[in-house]
């Protein structure tokens, strides 16, 4: 007979761990859209200085004193902020990487992560399950990027979590380009790679290859990061033609946003343009063999939005090759980013 007065067994007590543990991946969109909240409203920036009431908050965002006092209480709980004192919060080490102006800020991406076109079409992945294909078109009426070009706000919001992406530091600081005397950023986006490689390597030229409605944005970022006058700026469609001139080809984040015969297209176009001596860098997160640990939602997020998808390392192999490249190397850079460099086959 069982002691009512009994504590749990250890067995209870792995059951009610795993299910706390689900119940909070369950729920995990609800402190994503409040991450997304206190970004959206400056918190962390106005924490800077240090911890303050919500009254005064509330004052200086606009906000409902209340309801921004339980915005905070609730991201207090998940260590993300903390209550000093009755109502009155400050930053903790995960709120700090909000702040809009430190190294290494998650502020843009969360900022992203809660636009409505960027996570409505997660509630329909069932259907990008069923399908294989994107539910964003569906959705909207048009592609994503179309809707980018068509959005100018939705455009810049998704452009500076692009420019904060930990990868373009990385391949500036990992790949040597001592050896590069023109070097092509196809679909860069504002910049931000062209330009770390460019602040590092002054002999370095620099092209980027963007749509018009990205270019005029880069030409600011390029000309705040003092690169402006060695780098081209070049309106172009890299599933039609690519006429940039160069010895090195990058592309960055691009050929996860398309399907294989989609990514065929922008490498094949990058092959006819690049003199046999040439080489690409490929930059993108790389899954690992078997299935894992890190990379496998943003895939899903990829298929939902985009139609593309996250590979592995055999199947950029493949996928090179079937352009005319084989692969050289590969340098992983942390954070499952991977560069990989190939060279023509012929």
């Amino acid at each position: 007979m069982t002691n009512i007065h009994e504590g749990p067994t250890s067995q209870d007590a792995s059951a009610l761990d795993l299910a706390m543990r689900l119940r909070q991946m369950i729920s995990a969109y609800q402190v994503s859209q409040a991450i997304h909240v206190a970004a959206m409203l400056g918190l962390p920036d106005l924490l800077k200085g240090g911890a303050k009431p919500c009254d005064h908050l509330a004052q200086v965002t606009g906000a409902d004193e209340d309801g921004l006092y339980r915005l905070l209480r609730a991201l207090a709980g998940v260590e993300i902020f903390t209550e000093v004192a009755p109502r009155t919060f400050a930053l903790t080490p995960l709120a700090a990487l909000l702040q809009s102006d430190v190294d290494g800020s998650l502020h843009a991406l969360a900022v992203l992560n809660g636009q409505d076109w960027f996570w409505r079409p997660w509630g329909r992945l069932d259907d990008g399950v069923r399908t294989g294909s994107s539910v964003f078109e569906p959705i909207f009426g048009v592609h994503f990027f179309e809707y980018l070009q068509q959005n100018p706000a939705a455009r810049a919001v998704f452009q500076k979590a692009l420019a904060g992406a930990s990868s373009h530091a990385a391949v500036a600081d990992m790949y040597d380009f001592s050896a590069s005397r023109r070097v092509a950023d196809i679909g860069g986006g504002h910049g931000a790679l062209i330009a770390a490689i460019l602040g590092k390597y002054p002999q370095v030229h620099g092209i980027l290859l963007e749509r018009a409605a990205v270019l005029e944005g880069a030409k600011r970022y390029l000309e705040g990061a003092g690169v402006l006058d060695r780098c081209d700026l070049m309106d172009g469609d890299f599933f039609t033609s690519i006429s940039a001139e160069a010895d090195t080809y990058l592309l960055s984040q691009v050929l996860h946003d398309w399907s294989d015969e989609a990514a065929l297209r922008i490498l094949s176009n990058c092959r006819k343009a690049m003199a046999p001596d040439g080489k690409i860098l490929v930059v993108e997160r790389v899954l690992p063999e078997g299935g894992a640990q890190k990379g496998p939602l943003m895939d899903l997020n990829i298929l939902v939005l985009m139609g593309g998808r996250e590979r592995t390392q055999k199947e950029y192999d493949v996928l090179l090759l079937r352009a005319g490249f084989r692969t050289t190397r590969v340098l992983e850079m942390g954070e499952a980013w991977s560069l990989i460099e190939g060279v023509p086959t012929e």
